[in-house]
């Protein structure tokens, strides 16, 4: 058995869709478990749709919803002919379930209602794929993966309930495959014990995947993207970015920690708790042998390129003057933990600090209100943090003559630079 994983770039469109197919149609010897995201943008533009409705602004919200709405409708009539009904009728309870919940009034968390609204893309998308895939003949069962991936009320950052959600997943998903190959289910969402969605973090596909892939002690996990593989780049800021063959474990999860957009965060551990490999195949071109992410070491890498945009830069210093020691410092983190703030980058003097983090205005409005009791606060922003990993003097020269810095940090394996972003 294998799990299959197909973000929203791969489902874009009617060709992207039947691109899908094509590739389940190859692979049809083994039962695999494929998730899949929301479409192409669904997922900002519901985000919109959230946003507008916790607003106030219910008219917005509902037309807005209305465009989304119409957009898989479309899609659906494109692909299908014979089980275009049983589809429409299916989509119809998910744009209920959203629709109902608009025409009330926000009386909780921001957090919970984007949860309860972004969810439903990958509701609609994974319900027209399943009915698509039947409708080409591949023997195919659709899953609400609410009924089996269970996590706490955290929303947007639900935690796993393992127990749970392993033996839901013996007991519910797994005789599926005695009546198919295939089995689709959706990526990034949950639920928790009072049947309210949840979401497991932005691009979190890849870490349901993962779960599954552990949990089914799968051969292995392939994710699909519309690139050859991974690269030591964002090609599309550096277009002499090079493809990588195989990383290690390790490599990637550092490479994450660091901002590069490759494979999500959270995904690597549950695989490389059971030594289970991952590829990352080319969704365009199924030949091509991507990359390969398993416990073997990697070596002669090239240098790793990473730009984070949109940092803020926090200058905090002591107001009596005393030392930056473990009890400032376990202030500011605990300051930290309870905003769910990620320091991007820490440089440290005698009574001062300086921290860049992702530049989310509210949480660093209520960090400064916070940590004013103890420090002078000032903020800087309009800045990016650019890192290389395995940095060398040839990437050193060309990569940051051009840039206004900020803030410099260096060590063996990692070169970090704050600037001013033009």
């Amino acid at each position: 058995m294998r799990v299959f994983k197909f973000g929203g770039a791969s489902v874009q469109d009617v060709d992207h869709v039947k691109h899908v197919g094509k590739i389940l149609e190859q692979n049809a010897e083994e039962p695999t478990l494929i998730i899949i995201s929301a479409m192409g943008k669904t997922t900002n533009a519901l985000e919109t749709v959230a946003t507008a409705f916790f607003d106030g602004r219910k008219d917005d919200a509902l037309r807005l919803f209305g465009d989304i709405r119409k957009q898989h409708l479309t899609l659906a009539k494109y692909l299908l002919v014979l089980e275009f009904n049983p589809c429409i009728a299916q989509l119809a309870d998910f744009f209920t379930e959203v629709e109902w919940l608009l025409h009330d009034k926000p009386v909780r968390e921001y957090s919970y209602y984007y949860d309860q609204i972004v969810s439903v893309g990958e509701l609609m998308s994974t319900c027209i794929i399943s009915y698509y895939l039947k409708e080409i003949r591949l023997n195919t069962v659709w899953l609400d993966v609410r009924d089996i991936l269970r996590t706490d009320n955290h929303f947007q950052e639900g935690i796993v309930d393992w127990e749970f959600t392993e033996n839901a997943t013996k007991t519910q998903l797994l005789p599926l495959f005695n009546k198919a190959n295939f089995v689709v289910t959706q990526g990034f969402i949950g639920s928790t014990d009072q049947c309210e969605n949840t979401t497991l973090g932005r691009e979190g596909s890849d870490f349901s995947a993962a779960i599954f892939a552990n949990i089914l002690n799968t051969n292995g996990l392939t994710i699909w993207k519309d690139v050859e593989g991974i690269m030591n780049a964002d090609p599309r800021l550096f277009p002499e970015a090079t493809y990588i063959p195989q990383l290690s474990y390790k490599e990637v999860i550092e490479m994450a920690y660091y901002g590069a957009q490759v494979i999500h965060p959270k995904t690597i551990k549950p695989l490389q708790n059971k030594n289970i490999p991952l590829h990352v195949k080319c969704f365009l071109d199924t030949g091509l042998p991507g990359t390969l992410i398993d416990q073997h070491p990697t070596k002669d890498l090239p240098p790793i390129l990473i730009n984070k945009h949109q940092q803020v830069l926090i200058h905090l210093r002591t107001l009596d003057f005393s030392f930056i020691e473990e009890k400032p410092m376990s202030r500011l983190y605990k300051i930290f933990r309870e905003l769910k703030i990620k320091p991007n980058l820490i440089q440290t003097g005698a009574i001062s600090l300086e921290v860049a983090v992702d530049d989310h205005a509210e949480k660093i409005e209520q960090f400064a209100q916070s940590a004013s009791e103890w420090f002078d606060v000032q903020v800087q922003r309009g800045l990016s943090l650019f890192t290389i990993r395995h940095h060398n003097d040839v990437a050193k020269s060309r990569y940051l003559s051009n840039k206004r810095q900020v803030l410099y940090q260096e060590n063996e394996l990692h070169l970090q630079v704050l600037y001013e972003a033009q």
